[in-house]
């Protein structure tokens, strides 16, 4: 059984499973930086200093300042943060994007498959056909 599992853990598509997961964390907290502290103030400037991660509807209890304070007191909706995260990841859906293009154009082209069936599958056609007369 230890075999088997050595087998599988050692198997080359797992192993790169483990290194693309690795690489996704850190892609994560690269694009998270980028949303942070780089887009988001630029769209609070434009949308005139609003602060998305502080935007929330609060559902129940007393009115609150901030949002932490708000999910203390019962239940919010805080959208504010969703609109951070959809940014977030239209970045990195349009950046894997960007990496799959790049990646097709940099690999050859494979010619197409022939359309025609191979010569002894015509034969064999022939001699059905042949025979479907007698």
């Amino acid at each position: 059984m230890f075999k088997e599992f050595k087998e599988f853990a050692l198997r080359g598509n797992l192993i790169d499973l483990a290194i693309g997961f690795i690489i996704g964390a850190a892609f994560s907290g690269l694009v998270q930086s980028v949303v942070n502290d780089i887009i988001m103030p630029i769209v609070g400037r434009v949308t005139g200093g609003v602060d998305f991660s502080n935007l929330y509807w609060q559902l129940s209890g007393a009115p609150q300042p901030t949002l932490a304070r708000a999910r203390q007191a019962g239940a919010t909706i805080a959208y504010g943060n969703f609109i951070t995260l959809l940014i977030n990841f239209l970045i990195v859906a349009f950046v894997l994007f960007l990496i799959v293009k790049a990646v097709n154009k940099l690999t050859p082209k494979r010619a197409p498959a022939s359309t025609e069936p191979p010569k002894q599958e015509v034969l064999l056609e022939q001699i059905r056909d042949l025979l479907a007369k007698k």
